[in-house]
């Protein structure tokens, strides 16, 4: 791989790109119907945030909006928190999926490890959630009950979901690899009526069967009344579990699916946060606020519609499952994949490009540099025709991540970095078509999100690193947490720091050109002798080492102790940590970052604990270090590999041991 310096320019649009992208389709629109004359996406940008009721507005009209009753107005007041949308309105998710019906074209494709490549038609889909709408309200479901899924990434997750969005049901999920304490914790804070489950689930060439969790979840959640099973293993325990309809059964009806309108913030699904220190937060996101803002980030800002077919690897735990269900309001067909990315081999999903002709291909940066780290080079075998954009989110993707993809991938792709998060199931900053690609660089601040980066006096600062904030509302904001009734855990979250503005916890650099770097979260910051700098400084250099699979960075400096900055890493199969390559490590560090960051020690672990959505957990391993009690800040259900933890637990005891001198007298 050749040598690419951050900011290096690796891809910009053509001038016939440009014309025929959907960014400069609706300039064109907004200039005719609002009288404007942008001529570029910083004029948008900056327009988008500026008049932030006309750009709303301009997006219901733009994606044709269809409503019950119409809005009085788009925003009553830039209050934070307390803003209210299209108050008036009356919408249905569901309905803004089935305009796009076009009866034998697929609208959902699915494989698995253990499934070959199916298509969904538009007609199956729309038949089977009105087959699944009829035998809910037969149940007695109702708007505003909750109804959630213990289920995989697979057709009859979309359409039980359509079927509660159809009627004004409120969404949940788990993914079955999720610890079944984890996901009771979630569900039982918001009182289901009614859950959806699998048998089991296979994985990474293993079958799972999880008919006993099942069992225990309708236990441990006395709001159940009804379980309806779906045979995704045809374990022969599922027998075993009792009050269940199966699948054929609620599918069995044939009738016309209706859509109940409900009000703009009506509760539409429940996320959750990671919940790895304590309870998840149950975060209630609004039929209207998702609907205008993914109509917005995948019709205007990426450009998906009928013609395209949108990928994203996720599972229905992570937030990327309920974008991925975005994009069948594009009109575009979902594909779903359930398995493991790298079973039977890291080109799997590569190969699913070429096999489902994917127009845009969503991952995260971990599995973009997991493949560079394999040293697979996918272009050299598979055809890449209809692949226009690659997508990668989950953390900050390396400079060499980047270089990767253009080089190995493909040549001529759009390949859009993006930072968000659950509480607002999108992108703060992310991509555009129509500007350039930078190694290690994010394109840009997502329209009508007034994303600034601030200091600690709470001014906004330009080519410096500081807080990543949102100064104005954005519709898809949480409407509350479930259960918060006075608001405020909801307030505590995201606006006890700087009153008004939503603190979102990540480092954040804006460029004079509105490229955006991100540095990790805030709350992990690494603060040396008073110099602070963010975790994906040290990643992006130890991480960029051929030696080394993944690492971790915890400051342990504290009042009253010894300053410590150990480092964790993953050595690459067949090579050892050993003196020289820890001398590597800290010379890249110093040469790169500064002297004052190379760690005081370098320990070889087998797994980084990583939360079920894949983030590095910086905060639990620092309490846990500092000698607080694993119990009181890990939640295991909520940890991908838990197994990882107990190394951390064992050098807790060594580095608090007094006799250690980590504890200053």
């Amino acid at each position: 791989m050749k040598t690419i310096t951050a900011g290096s320019l690796l891809w910009e649009p053509t001038s016939e790109q440009i014309k025929n992208s959907s960014v400069h389709r609706y300039m064109n629109w907004l200039n005719n119907e609002n009288g404007l004359s942008i001529s570029n996406h910083h004029e948008l940008r900056i327009w988008s945030v500026e008049e932030l009721e006309a750009f709303w507005e301009s997006v219901w009209k733009y994606c044709k909006v269809k409503t019950g009753s119409s809005y009085d107005q788009v925003l009553e007041g830039r209050r934070m928190p307390g803003a209210k949308w299209f108050k008036g309105a009356t919408l249905n998710y569901a309905e803004h999926v089935f305009r796009n019906y076009c009866e034998n074209k697929p609208a959902l494709i699915f494989q698995s490890e253990t499934t070959p490549r199916t298509e969904i038609s538009w007609k199956e889909l729309r038949e089977k959630t009105a087959s699944v709408v009829f035998s809910l309200r037969q149940l007695g479901v109702k708007p505003g009950d909750r109804v959630v899924a213990y289920m995989p990434n697979i057709p009859e997750t979309v359409i039980a979901f359509l079927a509660c969005a159809s009627i004004g049901a409120i969404w949940s999920s788990c993914s079955p690899d999720f610890g079944t304490r984890s996901v009771i914790d979630r569900f039982k804070q918001i009182e289901p009526t009614i859950l959806f489950a699998v048998d089991g689930y296979s994985y990474n060439g293993r079958t799972h069967d999880k008919s006993s969790v099942v069992t225990e979840l309708q236990t441990e959640i006395p709001t159940i009344k009804q379980t309806i099973l779906i045979s995704n293993i045809n374990s022969n325990k599922s027998q075993e579990i009792e009050n269940i309809i199966g699948w054929e059964d609620i599918i069995k009806e044939k009738c016309e699916l209706k859509y109940e309108h409900v009000p703009f913030d009506h509760p539409l699904w429940i996320l959750y946060s990671s919940g790895t220190t304590g309870l998840p937060k149950p975060i209630v996101q609004g039929q209207g606020g998702i609907l205008v803002e993914h109509l917005k980030t995948l019709m205007i800002e990426q450009g998906a519609g009928p013609d395209d077919v949108f990928f994203w690897f996720t599972t229905t735990g992570w937030m990327m499952w309920n974008l991925l269900m975005g994009s069948l309001l594009t009109g575009a067909t979902a594909v779903l994949y359930d398995g493991s990315p790298s079973y039977p081999g890291m080109d799997v999903l590569w190969n699913l490009i070429e096999e489902a002709g994917i127009t845009f291909f969503g991952t995260s940066a971990a599995f973009l540099n997991a493949c560079m780290k394999s040293g697979i080079k996918p272009k050299e075998t598979i055809n890449f025709t209809s692949l226009k954009a690659i997508c990668s989110t989950g953390s900050p993707l390396t400079i060499e991540g980047f270089t990767w993809v253009y080089e190995h991938v493909k040549e001529d792709v759009w390949l859009v970095s993006t930072s968000g998060g659950t509480d607002v199931c999108t992108a703060f900053v992310g991509g555009s078509p129509v500007l350039p690609v930078y190694a290690g660089e994010i394109q840009t601040r997502s329209l009508g999100a007034n994303v600034q980066s601030f200091d600690d006096e709470g001014n906004p600062v330009t080519n410096e690193v500081g807080e990543l904030v949102i100064t104005s509302p954005m519709p898809s904001m949480p409407l509350y947490f479930w259960g918060d009734h006075n608001g405020e855990r909801y307030f505590e979250s995201y606006f006890e720091t700087y009153p008004g503005v939503w603190r979102h916890g990540d480092w954040i650099r804006i460029d004079d050109k509105g490229s955006c770097v991100i540095y990790g979260r805030s709350d992990s910051t690494i603060n040396r002798y008073g110099v602070r700098l963010g975790t994906s400084e040290v990643y992006r250099v130890v991480e960029a080492l051929d030696e080394i699979m993944e690492s971790l960075v915890i400051d342990l400096e504290l009042l009253g102790r010894k300053s410590q900055m150990p480092l964790f890493v993953v050595m690459k199969p067949g090579i050892s940590l050993n003196n020289i390559v820890k001398e590597k490590i800290k010379a890249e560090i110093r040469s790169k970052v500064s002297p004052r960051f190379v760690p005081d020690e370098i320990y070889e672990v087998e797994q980084i604990p990583k939360t079920l959505s894949g983030k590095k957990l910086e905060v639990p391993i620092r309490k846990i270090l500092l000698g607080n009690p694993m119990e009181k800040v890990v939640n295991f259900g909520s940890i991908a590999n838990p197994e990882s933890i107990m190394f951390f637990k064992e050098l807790a005891r060594v580095l608090n041991d007094p006799a250690n001198n980590f504890i200053e007298s």
